[in-house]
């Protein structure tokens, strides 16, 4: 399904392919060869996002730019089954494997390999040609790697960079209940950007 957003609607290379069920919403743009598959979805809602030549976008990833920055996938690129990336910066040659997350604000250089439920967090750089272990967290600038089972310090790490700012808008956290009621109220606003959408190729 081909979407136009805010008046912003896709513009995609006559030589890629989109998968039937595969949704493409707002200002994307798509390159030469590339390909989108079963399932997934593209949404630039706030900020564009552009996908370089030759990628291959498989089942059920979600790539999504919003209110924390642009998003960009250079050429030669994989992003894989599930994966999820947001806001985020996706150099050439890089293979995001299944289920992993690439978090806003970070940058994956060229040649690298995130590997199967791997994360890549908040405002992380990556190294090129870099390998992060299946289930691991990359985190920071300069970038660690930790295992899962090392919660405390990729917190420690984390804490600073104030997630729900720099995704939600909201600057500070109060008790869950005022949190989430003011996050899901930010949300349903932006969102509710999606009211007047023009469905352009079903």
């Amino acid at each position: 399904m081909i979407i136009r957003h805010e008046n912003k609607a896709p513009n995609i290379d006559s030589s890629a392919y989109i998968a039937p069920n595969a949704t493409i919403c707002g200002d994307v743009t798509i390159g030469r060869g590339t390909r989108v598959m079963f399932g997934a979805q593209i949404i630039a809602e706030s900020n564009p996002i552009k996908i370089g030549d030759n990628c291959i976008i498989l089942e059920n990833a979600v790539v999504r730019a919003a209110g924390a920055g642009k998003l960009s996938i250079g050429n030669n690129c994989l992003i894989g089954p599930n994966a999820h990336l947001a806001s985020c910066e996706i150099e050439d040659d890089v293979f995001i494997a299944t289920g992993a997350s690439i978090f806003h604000g970070s940058k994956v250089s060229s040649g690298a390999e995130i590997r199967i439920n791997a994360i890549v967090h908040l405002k992380t750089n990556f190294p090129p040609h870099e390998v992060l272990p299946i289930g691991w967290v990359a985190v920071g600038d300069p970038m660690k790697m930790f295992a899962p089972k090392d919660h405390n310090e990729i917190w420690t790490i984390q804490e600073d960079l104030n997630f729900p700012d720099l995704v939600y808008g909201i600057g500070e956290r109060n008790d869950l209940k005022n949190t989430n009621y003011t996050l899901c109220q930010t949300m349903s606003q932006r969102l509710g950007t999606h009211l007047n959408d023009e469905i352009l190729k079903p």
